[in-house]
């Protein structure tokens, strides 16, 4: 957790650390008590600006998921986690059904979007990384029988 993150992606770092640490939290790497890393030893880590991690930490206390105690460090907030998983799973089901609408609008077949889901959940992927070839390679149009 908080190892990297896309400096590529279309979003933006703070987000992304925010999301991380949020996923974290949601799938239990993080409990409640558990201490952050320093901004300063995080923004090392990722090589980012000590700023953009005290805004996705300020953004985070604001959230509720975590706070601060002064000289301490960040830490998780107790009673924090259900909330958090809950939020994670409406806010990753919510894109996920805009996505697959737009699939269908564009002429998907349920086929075709589910070998999407299927060729990503195969591959060991991070969010916000680059879409591997595997699941690219699915992008091609096959030809129907009439040729076109």
């Amino acid at each position: 957790m908080l190892d990297s993150i896309d400096i590529h992606s279309s979003v933006a770092v703070y987000v992304q650390i925010e999301n991380h640490v949020q996923f974290a939290i949601a799938s239990g790497r993080l409990k409640p008590g558990d201490q952050l890393p320093s901004v300063r030893e995080l923004s090392e880590r990722l090589g980012v600006n000590p700023n953009t991690v005290a805004k996705s930490y300020r953004d985070l206390e604001v959230m509720g998921l975590l706070y601060t105690r002064r000289g301490m460090g960040v830490f998780v907030n107790k009673n924090i986690d259900a909330k958090c998983r809950e939020d994670c799973r409406k806010r990753i089901i919510g894109r996920m059904h805009e996505v697959v609408a737009e699939a269908k609008a564009a002429g998907m077949t349920r086929k075709e979007i589910n070998d999407v889901v299927e060729a990503s959940l195969a591959v060991d992927a991070t969010p916000y990384g680059e879409t591997p070839a595997s699941v690219l390679a699915l992008a091609k149009v096959k030809k129907t029988a009439s040729g076109k």
